[in-house]
């Protein structure tokens, strides 16, 4: 069997009820989400054997991280228990015309002090086919951009296929270094990226006019972003990248682009009223194409099952995709209706 392994910070969520600002009840939901954890559980959801590579703090907190992700099928073994403190973010869900809003507090967490001396890249590899890392990691501090750039290095000389969700988050660049600084070696080392506009342009510095403002895709304007992508960095293989048209916080349209050098391919788009969660959605994506390029006939074929993955993501509460392979399947197929399945 395939063996996949993902590697990131994973936070403790907290979040008023529903729509609710924050602390507007004195009420908070506690759940578990991150990149590259939401990766993993879309992965093993999907029915591959997944590992998650990450730094938890050894106390009760950390503890239950664990056992949620152990529940939905992750690997934890690599995990190393140190640290101080398990990183947390609030979120405020966006309502309509108003946009949810994101506050970290993860300063000090247990993965931003990890050093390349922690975590043994070459015994992690031995059996491992794919490696899933994000731009999110290598924001939160200097040595985990080290042990991230760290990571990808190895996994190149074992032969190991790379992908990298570029996932610009402006927040946390706060050590002194730029994202395009850091990601530009990373993407060096990477087979397949994926992202949207602003992570390209942000975390890679290349530039294309588009206007994501208007409501309107511009599909030459994404083609040109790819290639301008594939020429700067030659060694991808290909580049995916979603396609979020913002009517507002419950209203988006949504849609992907692959390119392989070869062909340029546009998804089927979907109309997501009444969004339930989007966050998480691009993660999804990433976890649908992964699974899409190593068990689906063509790239096509993948990129259709990631953004019906993902479209699903937007229906389910919380980070973590609760999603099924024959749900996605069917949705990839044109069964959207929504009707009861008795």
């Amino acid at each position: 069997m395939d063996k996949y392994i993902t590697f990131g910070e994973i936070m403790l969520r907290l979040k008023p009820p529903q729509n609710e600002r924050f602390f507007q009840s004195p009420l908070l939901e506690a759940t578990f989400g991150g990149g590259e954890a939401n990766v993993a559980v879309g992965l093993a959801r999907l029915g591959l054997d997944v590992s998650y590579v990450s730094v938890i703090p050894d106390n009760p907190i950390g503890e239950a991280c664990l056992r949620e992700l152990n529940k939905q099928g992750v690997n934890t073994s690599f995990v190393l228990r140190q640290g101080e403190r398990l990183g947390v973010y609030f979120l405020e869900n966006g309502s309509n015309q108003r946009p949810s809003v994101v506050v970290y507090d993860r300063g000090h967490s247990a993965i931003s002090e990890v050093s390349n001396k922690d975590i043994d890249w070459n015994k992690i590899f031995k059996q491992t086919d794919w490696f899933h890392i994000s731009g999110i990691t290598p924001a939160i501090s200097q040595s985990a951009a080290d042990l991230s750039l760290e990571a990808v290095k190895t996994a190149k000389k074992k032969g190991v296929k790379v992908s990298c969700d570029l996932n610009y988050r402006n927040k946390l660049w706060k050590y002194g270094k730029s994202a395009s600084e850091i990601m530009n070696e990373i993407v060096k080392y990477t087979d397949i990226a994926i992202g949207n506009e602003e992570d390209c342009q942000k975390s890679l510095g290349v530039k294309v006019d588009i206007d994501v403002e208007s409501g309107k895709l511009q599909v030459d304007k994404y083609k040109e972003l790819t290639n301008k992508v594939l020429r700067v960095y030659p060694n991808l293989e290909k580049v995916a990248i979603t396609l979020r048209e913002s009517h507002s916080a419950n209203y988006n349209g949504w849609s992907a682009v692959l390119n392989n050098h070869k062909d340029f391919f546009v998804s089927k788009k979907y109309e997501i009223h009444d969004i339930v969660d989007r966050v998480g959605g691009g993660d999804t994506f990433a976890a649908g194409l992964i699974y899409g390029l190593n068990k689906l006939s063509d790239d096509k074929e993948a990129l259709e099952f990631a953004v019906a993955a993902s479209c699903l993501a937007h229906t389910i509460s919380g980070d973590l995709p609760l999603i099924s392979l024959d749900e996605v399947k069917k949705l990839a197929a044109g069964s959207g209706s929504g009707r009861v399945q008795r």
